[in-house]
């Protein structure tokens, strides 16, 4: 069984940049990810609020800068998925078992990201794919000149939509309020769209379609009118639902499934901490998780140093 000061779950903007840093430190560090490492980044087609980018950077490219400046820092990365945690009370580490291996880490950041909330409507799990996206970059070019739904209110889906009508002939914004919850200068942007047009105090019922979408119905959240809206494209931008089934109960979480930790970042249970989009928190941003990935990977490094009466400076 491999040994490691520190493991971190995920290669998203936190659990990069935790990396960088633990790296840098001279600790003995292993990043494990279940996917392509750049977490949200990847699914963003331009972060036009990162600093240091004026005119903005296509997601994917900041997503490998990330990963090249890790790298570049000894991070070592692999490519496997962590199923269980389990407390070694004989050495006081933890072991974390992966469908192929298990390692022992004294240290834990857990920086597992969230993927995209689903509305749990009839006709979205048998149309995903077939119409139903939960990215704009992965499928908007595919309904080119068609008619679309964007669902949401955040500045995930205004900035989706915003990027959606280059594509396509029109879209349509369903939203259960009557005014957005995103940044001003993105509902500004969207408001003077001519290819956007606005559903408010309404909300998806079902996706209609047999094999592929053929439309909406939708219900006035204030009327209870029901009406049906064709398209040929439904993108849901309703949230994010934290990566953390694996965990178990094994650290709290809040009801949502977000981790919930101290001040400093540590979770409840001694050695292990948490960062970016998976750990319970008011603002998901790349920005927002570097700063904790930074302080996750201090915290982590402070904790083994006084684990093992040692210093790595």
């Amino acid at each position: 069984m491999q040994e490691f000061d520190i493991m971190i779950i995920g290669a998203g903007a936190a659990g990069l940049t935790a990396g960088l840093y633990t790296a840098r430190a001279g600790m003995k560090v292993l990043l494990l990810e279940k996917a392509a490492p750049g977490g949200q980044m990847l699914l963003t087609e331009v972060v036009e609020n990162f600093p240091g980018f004026p005119e903005g950077i296509k997601g994917q490219e900041l997503a490998e800068r990330f990963k090249n400046q890790a790298l570049k820092s000894g991070l070592k990365i692999i490519t496997q998925e962590l199923k269980q945690i389990l407390f070694d009370k004989s050495s006081n580490c933890y072991i974390l078992k992966t469908e192929d291996k298990d390692y022992m880490a004294c240290a834990i950041i857990l920086a597992c990201g969230a993927v995209p909330k689903r509305l749990g409507v009839p006709g979205e799990e048998t149309l995903t794919g077939r119409g139903v996206s939960y990215c704009a970059t992965c499928d908007g070019p595919l309904f080119r000149d068609q008619e679309i739904i964007v669902v949401g209110g955040g500045n995930a889906a205004c900035e989706e939509a915003s990027y959606l009508s280059k594509f396509v002939r029109k879209v349509t914004f369903v939203h259960r309020r009557d005014r957005l919850r995103a940044d001003k200068v993105l509902q500004d942007r969207l408001k003077s769209d001519p290819k956007i047009n606005f559903a408010w105090n309404s909300r998806v019922l079902e996706i209609l379609g047999e094999r592929i979408v053929k439309g909406v119905a939708i219900e006035d959240v204030k009327t209870a009118k029901i009406s049906e809206i064709p398209c040929k494209g439904v993108f849901i931008f309703a949230g994010l639902k934290p990566n953390t089934d694996f965990l178990q109960a094994f650290v709290e979480i809040d009801e949502q499934g977000f981790i919930l930790t101290d001040e400093g970042l540590q979770t409840s249970r001694k050695g292990i901490f948490a960062c970016g989009d998976c750990r319970a928190r008011s603002l998901r941003q790349i920005v927002t998780a570097c700063s904790e990935g930074a302080e996750a990977a201090q915290a982590a490094r402070n904790y083994i140093e006084e684990l093992k009466g040692m210093s790595y400076a």
